[in-house]
């Protein structure tokens, strides 16, 4: 489960198809926590994402010794498999059994030792409890949900995270909006990392915010033109007490 440029193309086309039945803004929204919908979107074809990690997980985690891990809303595993190769011990969790399958049929490819490390878990980020204090990385990209449920679910990411863990968490920028790229057009479900650090209320004597940036990457319109995108980029260590 993640929305990146291609997925929210098509998330964008759903909207429009939509757009004469009578669905508030934030039932549409919730849509994309459906399973049955990912899970179709994902059997429609052979392959959704590049199988490459995403390039925040790698400016922002090579620096880290691998520990436990949790990748959540991994989708088809990219991040996992990266993670597991540089020596994490990895739980990716997903409600989307297709693209777990096939995750874990990558892993396979990659190495049995690769697949050794990872643990795919079914679970719907919305109500799924990680246990406390367990990770000493926790990482979600992309994981847009309408603020009522993202709240909720990036504390329990925070409240996974060991001490001198790393919370990292990744999204597109509200300023991707005011582009031609598509998007979901709904505001609410895109966040800063001012935004996300005042919501989570990360205590400054527990956390050290290490990274809130926006940093900006190209990718190309539906018109072919080459536009800069931003990616939000919050990332906050767990202090030992």
């Amino acid at each position: 489960m993640k929305m990146t440029d291609d997925i929210a193309r098509t998330h964008a086309n759903h909207a429009d198809a939509r757009a004469g039945h009578s669905h508030s803004e934030h039932d549409s929204a919730s849509r994309f926590m459906d399973e049955a919908y990912w899970d179709e979107r994902y059997g429609s074809i052979d392959k959704v994402w590049s199988g490459n990690p995403n390039p925040q997980l790698v400016r922002e985690v090579s620096d880290l010794r691998p520990g436990t891990a949790l990748d959540a809303g991994c989708g088809e595993g990219g991040d996992a498999i990266w993670l597991a190769e540089r020596g994490w011990r990895v739980t990716a969790a997903d409600f989307s059994r297709v693209a777990l399958e096939r995750g874990a049929a990558r892993a396979l490819e990659v190495g049995a030792e690769v697949a050794e490390r990872i643990t795919w878990v079914h679970a719907d980020l919305t109500t799924w409890i990680p246990a406390p204090q367990s990770f000493d990385l926790a990482s979600a990209h992309f994981v847009h949900v309408p603020r009522e449920q993202r709240e909720p679910l990036y504390r329990r990411l925070a409240a996974s995270v060991a001490p001198d863990g790393t919370l990292l968490i990744v999204a597109h920028h509200p300023s991707d909006l005011q582009t031609t790229v598509q998007r979901p057009r709904f505001a609410e479900m895109f966040f800063t990392g001012d935004d996300l650090a005042a919501e989570l209320e990360l205590d400054p004597a527990q956390w050290d915010i290490v990274t809130n940036a926006a940093p900006g990457r190209t990718t190309t319109d539906p018109d072919g033109r080459t536009v800069t995108i931003r990616d939000t980029v919050l990332r906050a260590r767990r202090r030992l007490l």
